[in-house]
């Protein structure tokens, strides 16, 4: 490890994206696998970390004591659960670290508690770390911005692998709120979710959601703008989940010399 690397912390660290984080860092300059955590009870505690990721023995062994890595660390990746990250969001706050959240699902509750966290903690958040979706987030903000509603109905449409346990996705709420901005209009009264039955004619300006499951999609998202005669789509396919873990790095190295609050990955972009 270089005197100047970055000591980072995986939650999460035997999960299909702890895994990738921690193949991540280990290729990455400039950072370093400080620590990897999971939960109480499970059957990867006591391991490597590296060799349970496919990354070689590292000599970090899976705990389930966040507290001291944090204390010990500069900054943590989490791609876990709501309920998880906000617990991290608070152990943040008290080292005063960067604690970059990729968990999606998360309720206005716990969105107020990462505003709470960010006095103190340096705190990136995102529905999705690749640089691809934030730059299609720009451009969907643009376009909703300059087609008018009354001419142009708004559907995003994105399919999932058949683990993913939330719905819309992340992503698919990111651009849904790209959108919104774009039309000066907000998300929850305009959105449309669900769909069955004689549900009579869609209503105008309002923002569909269609939302696919299956197979092992890592994430295929498109904002499909429909008007009369023509159709606009702009789209993004995931075809790896280490876009998201490389983004997740470039945002906690962003963050390392940033002032505490809550960013987004428009703003380690420099798209905000």
């Amino acid at each position: 490890m270089a005197a100047q690397d970055m000591k980072l912390v995986v939650v999460g660290a035997a999960g299909r994206m702890g895994q990738t984080l921690i193949r991540v860092i280990q290729e990455t300059d400039g950072v370093t696998l400080h620590a990897a955590i999971e939960r109480e009870g499970s059957a990867f505690i006591g391991k490597d970390a590296g060799e349970i990721a496919g990354a070689g023995t590292l000599g970090v062994a899976i705990t389930t004591d966040p507290l001291q890595a944090f204390v010990d660390s500069e900054g943590v990746l989490d791609f876990t659960a709501p309920a998880a990250s906000v617990e991290f969001s608070v152990l943040a706050a008290q080292a005063r670290i960067v604690h970059v959240i990729g968990t999606t699902g998360c309720s206005a509750d716990d969105e107020a508690k990462f505003d709470a966290a960010a006095r103190h903690a340096r705190i990136v958040r995102s529905g999705n770390m690749s640089l691809g979706v934030n730059l299609l987030s720009v451009l969907t903000q643009q376009a909703a911005k300059a087609l008018p509603p009354r001419g142009w109905d708004i559907e995003i449409v994105e399919m999932h692998h058949k683990h993913k346990v939330d719905a819309p996705s992340g992503t698919a709420l990111l651009l849904g709120e790209a959108a919104a901005r774009g039309r000066g209009v907000d998300l929850a009264s305009q959105s449309v979710r669900v769909r069955d039955g004689h549900t009579g004619a869609r209503e105008v300006g309002t923002i569909g959601f269609a939302t696919l499951r299956g197979g092992s999609v890592v994430g295929d998202h498109s904002v499909i703008l429909a008007g009369e005669g023509e159709l606009l789509t702009l789209s993004h396919s995931a075809r790896d989940r280490s876009i998201f873990a490389r983004g997740a790095v470039a945002a906690a190295l962003w963050a390392r010399g940033s002032k505490p609050g809550l960013y987004s990955m428009l703003d380690v972009l420099g798209l905000s």
